[in-house]
């Protein structure tokens, strides 16, 4: 029998599985679980309740929130950001690099110093479905939502609802993650599910408080 005591202790241990590769220096906060294959790179940092799946890739120094989940053969390639409660589908990749070669002008193999990364950003709650592409630099907005198989090249505002290849915006997105619906004859937007409403002025996206 598990008593609440015990069951607090196994919530907030760290959970890592025998074969993945988990730097000395990076950083898991309580509760995190790292499952089979994953790779968690040098100076990494990620927070409380986190789950990364099996084959996924977290490079080095890359900043990831509370309560994340980044499911199988994701590849986080620094300097990504993770804010908290971000869902980062199976196959997910966040690129790094605006102009890639693997040699210079000359034929030489280029060396980490002969380019400078570029980040994506993920903000808060926001959603990347299963073999998306973000391509940096690139700025995915709160609660946004980003559809299986989209390609995002620019930056998408908060709560939008991406589709395509470019991604481009079909609509808008509560924090439950299902579409909303105007109010007809205004720019009120409704969540079924929550009831929150929220408000379109020029071409963003706010809640409504209260």
């Amino acid at each position: 029998m598990i008593t609440v005591t015990d069951q607090e202790a196994l919530e907030s241990a760290i959970q890592i599985e025998r074969s993945a590769d988990v730097a000395g220096s990076a950083r898991l906060g309580e509760g995190t679980r790292i499952w089979h294959l994953a790779q968690i790179c040098e100076g990494a940092t990620l927070g409380r309740g986190c789950v990364v799946g099996r084959g996924a890739y977290v490079g080095p120094r890359v900043v990831v929130g509370d309560h994340v989940k980044i499911q199988n053969y994701a590849l986080v390639y620094a300097p990504a950001e993770l804010e908290d409660g971000v869902f980062v589908g199976p196959a997910v990749v966040l690129t790094n690099d605006v102009h890639p070669r693997a040699v210079d002008v000359d034929g030489r193999p280029k060396s980490v110093r002969a380019w400078e990364p570029v980040r994506v950003l993920v903000r808060e709650g926001a959603s990347l479905g299963a073999r998306a592409v973000c391509v940096a630099p690139v700025t995915i907005g709160r609660w946004a939502m980003v559809g299986a198989g989209a390609v995002v090249v620019s930056d998408v505002p908060d709560f939008a609802l991406m589709v395509g290849v470019p991604a481009r915006r079909i609509g808008w997105v509560g924090r439950a993650g299902v579409p909303l619906h105007r109010v007809e004859g205004s720019p009120v937007w409704r969540c079924a599910e929550t009831h929150q409403r929220y408000v379109e002025e020029g071409g963003l996206l706010r809640e409504i408080n209260g």
